[in-house]
């Protein structure tokens, strides 16, 4: 009875291991709109925020200078940075919020990902499934995530006032694109 018990213990061990590595649910479905949609939202959009749309859904290398450097570029705009692995379940299921959000407030807030603690080619292969309107920059040893105080639950979201400084941290995944876009137009003053 005992052993019995350890091995039921054990099963159900494996199957929630195997459900968070795995990104849990499988039904997450891509909000990403169409090219044509994505194109008439952007229309107009300033310079540097035209550059993030250009480079969308691509993961992109360079480390923390990069990243500071794209950040130094978008002063003049919020930032919202999505820190997010392809191996994170929760992560996985916040990003059709990301993929709408990043689309109604892209012409005038800025958004980036940082893919933390994963390989390009999952990473790769997941945006390619939920292709986002901005860039990730690949982060696997967490180095741009510890300039952020980020390290420590996945996803985290960071936000940057206008004048470049971090103002907001949001820990765990959000649910909704409104409670994102409420976040926002709360910080973006």
């Amino acid at each position: 009875m005992r052993l019995a018990l350890i091995v039921t213990g054990c099963i159900v061990a494996a199957v929630v291991v195997l459900a968070i590595t795995k990104g849990g649910s499988s039904k997450t479905k891509s909000a990403a709109p169409s090219k044509a949609a994505e194109h008439k939202a952007f229309a107009g959009s300033p310079p540097p925020l035209a550059s993030l749309h250009d480079d969308g859904g691509q993961l992109l290398g360079g480390g923390t200078s990069a990243f500071k450097q794209r950040l130094a570029t978008l002063k003049g705009h919020t930032v919202v940075v999505n820190i997010w692995g392809s191996w994170c379940g929760p992560c996985r299921e916040e990003f059709p919020v990301f993929q709408k959000a990043s689309v109604q407030l892209g012409r005038n807030v800025a958004f980036l990902g940082v893919d933390v603690q994963d390989s390009d080619s999952s990473a790769k292969r997941f945006l390619s499934q939920f292709p986002v309107s901005y860039p990730s920059y690949s982060d696997p040893n967490l180095k741009i995530a510890n300039t952020m105080a980020a390290v420590g639950a996945f996803p985290t979201t960071i936000f940057f006032s206008s004048r470049g400084k971090q103002i907001d941290k949001h820990i765990g995944p959000y649910s909704s694109a409104a409670d994102l876009t409420a976040d926002v137009k709360r910080l973006d003053k």
